[in-house]
């Protein structure tokens, strides 16, 4: 069954204005929406396509809400707030819809804030070194406004059509994370609507502060559940031209996670440092059509490969790192070291951001993204193998070795066994002081999870923070708590 077949069947009676007991239940809602907003920008019925009822999520089925509101600018976004709380309807915030947790999977009997005309670049500051922005900007749009400055968003989830209110929702890292840190290190000031309307501005473009509570960094990565967020003001870096891709195959994955900590007490400062194991490697290079031209003497050998990017101002610099980095992964244990040629490099790390995608069509019942300590990655993965042997089921993986995030696809299609992996798995991660998600957010797909493993006193205090912003629950609900 298609997304789109499903969305109808399950929801077919509430796609008609006419008759629609969502439509009836939500029509003062609607008059008043109508006071303020254009027709253009108020969609019901069979005007809402299937696009707005899911996410990237594999495990959240889609939901048509009742209505989708295109705000233009923050004062719309604030109007509709305020009518939405003081009638208790539910309001979910979009972007581009990327997400891979069901964070912005919509109610049934609730309204859909997609900001996709809010995806104006305000402005770039050269003397400050920020941007500015409407969170319907994708990163793809930024970067491409940056390069000509020299400057560059470092933040890269791996999707290049995500939005940057999407991003600062679920505080999105990625690849680049080794070296620049996730969606909140670059988060310098945001504008936020809270549920009932009021509109608050938070820090600034200032890179420190000792003022009062940091709400900056409290609604940055609270999935929408908070406050929603109609303007971020970002960090930026200048953009070093000069970039090479290495390949290094182990025997091991114990000794890919070991040379992580050699590379990086070097100060070589990676761009990126990720591990892929023979499994995922070979899905994910036939998914892109790309042959690296590994001889089989060293795929034969290899159970884990590590791709380090290293970026500099001269080129001159850079092949002075790539050279002692060589030396320093031969003498670790590597099979061999390849510097790849730069459109090679590049289908590499393009291969590489395609993992979800390649394991979705292969067959994968469960994406997860589970961060360990670094250090601790072999054991985590030592224990993994144990957990799907014993669950019958299958379970490849890569993951950012730089940071200690892992990204499992699990292959199992009985709901209660593969409920029972992942119990296994995430309640592993947090045994080894780690958490259930490093980047895709709890959302809905996870939250099952998260409220059986979670210090309930922790659980408890988010609650009565959720409160604090949003008595009436209307701001996501479903979504992180129940």
């Amino acid at each position: 069954m298609t997304l789109a077949s499903s969305a109808q069947g399950r929801y077919g009676e509430h796609m008609g204005a006419s008759g629609n007991p969502l439509f009836q239940e939500l029509g003062e809602f609607l008059s008043s929406l109508k006071g303020f907003l254009r027709a253009d920008q108020i969609l019901t019925g069979d005007a809402i396509s299937e696009d707005y009822t899911h996410d990237e999520a594999l495990t959240v089925s889609p939901v048509m809400p009742g209505v989708v509101a295109l705000p233009e600018n923050t004062a719309e976004t604030a109007e509709i707030l305020r009518l939405s709380d003081a009638d208790s309807i539910a309001v979910t915030a979009r972007g581009s819809g990327t997400g891979l947790s069901g964070a912005c999977v919509p109610r049934p009997d609730g309204v859909l804030i997609s900001f996709e005309r809010m995806n104006a670049i305000l402005e770039i500051d050269t003397e400050n070194h920020t941007a500015t922005v409407q969170p319907g900007v994708t990163l793809e749009q930024l970067d491409a406004a940056l390069r000509e400055y020299g400057l560059v968003y470092p933040v890269f989830p791996g999707e290049l059509s995500a939005s940057l209110g999407g991003n600062v929702a679920t505080n999105a890292g990625g690849m680049r994370a080794v070296k620049y840190g996730v969606t909140r290190h670059q988060v310098l000031g945001l504008e936020a609507v809270l549920a009932s309307g009021e509109i608050i501005r938070t820090g600034g473009k200032f890179v420190k502060a000792t003022t009062g509570y940091d709400l900056t960094q409290l609604i940055t990565g609270s999935e929408g559940t908070l406050a929603i967020v109609t303007e971020a003001t970002l960090r930026l870096y200048p953009r070093l031209e000069h970039s090479a891709t290495m390949l290094v195959p182990f025997h091991t994955l114990a000794q890919v996670t070991a040379a992580v900590p050699r590379i990086l007490d070097r100060g070589v400062g990676p761009l990126i440092l990720e591990y892929i194991d023979l499994l995922t490697m070979s899905v994910v290079t036939e998914f892109v059509g790309l042959d690296l031209g590994i001889p089989d003497e060293v795929r034969s050998t290899a159970l884990a490969y590590l791709v380090v990017v290293l970026e500099q101002r001269t080129a001159e610099r850079l092949n002075e790192d790539v050279e002692e980095l060589a030396e320093l992964l031969s003498a670790l244990g590597a099979i061999d070291v390849y510097v790849l040629p730069s459109a090679a490099g590049e289908r590499l790390i393009e291969a590489r951001e395609k993992a979800f995608w390649a394991a979705k069509a292969n067959g994968a019942n469960d994406i997860v993204d589970i961060v360990v300590p670094r250090a601790s990655v072999p054991i985590f993965m030592e224990r993994v193998a144990k957990i799907a042997d014993e669950n019958i089921s299958w379970i490849a993986g890569c993951g950012h070795a730089g940071d200690g995030n892992v990204h499992l696809s699990v292959f199992q299609p009985d709901d209660e066994l593969r409920y029972k992996v992942l119990s296994e798995l995430f309640a592993l991660g947090m045994e080894l002081g780690g958490a259930i998600s490093g980047e895709h957010g709890i959302g809905t797909a996870k939250r099952r999870w998260y409220l059986e493993l979670e210090d309930p006193n922790k659980l408890a205090l988010m609650r009565r923070i959720k409160y604090a912003f949003d008595p009436n629950g209307v701001l996501n609900p479903g979504t992180l708590l129940s």
